[in-house]
């Protein structure tokens, strides 16, 4: 039973080092080993996406499936009221990613139109207030997605984003 200032922490109780060797051990038995094939092809598509091979291996290890679209926010992108024009270094990064859609939460008072003419960018949508609760949010963003997931069941696969950037 917990008690006040107690964190949860590991447990002192004799053993705990063996229990941690049989899950580890567990573990490793219970993923599988790729053929050399399948290796090369995921670390081909981790480069296509700018990922280094350890980050995407993690994303397909969690969700079960790979990478559709990357989410960014006009924020991260360095977009701002007063400084509208995206930074040559993001539009560059944002060319590199292939195969792969690139959305963007516009925040206010910014809106999914400011974003449009960057070519790099595939989809742009309203991000959440801060305002908004939790559920508000997350609700906002399934949306968004089951959007998404709708035009990428329907898109034809882009042969270059590098092309793209070339247009603006």
């Amino acid at each position: 039973m917990s008690t006040l200032d107690h964190n949860n922490g590991p447990t002192m109780e004799a053993g705990a080092g063996w229990r941690k060797n049989c899950w580890a051990k567990a573990r490793r038995e219970l993923l599988s080993t790729l053929p050399i094939e399948i290796l090369r092809v995921r670390v081909a598509r981790a480069k296509e996406l700018g990922l280094d091979y350890t980050s995407y291996a993690s994303i397909r290890a969690a969700g079960g499936h790979d990478v559709i679209a990357f989410l960014f926010s006009s924020n991260a992108l360095r977009v701002f009221p007063k400084t509208p024009e995206m930074p040559a270094d993001r539009l560059h990064k944002l060319a590199e990613i292939t195969d792969c859609n690139r959305a963007v939460a516009v925040h206010r008072p910014l809106t999914p139109e400011n974003l449009r003419p960057y070519q790099v960018l595939d989809h742009a949508f309203a991000a959440p207030r801060s305002t908004d609760t939790w559920i508000e949010t997350r609700n906002q963003i399934l949306t968004y997605l089951q959007t998404l997931t709708a035009c990428r069941a329907t898109a034809t696969p882009r042969k270059s984003a590098h092309e793209s950037l070339q247009a603006v």
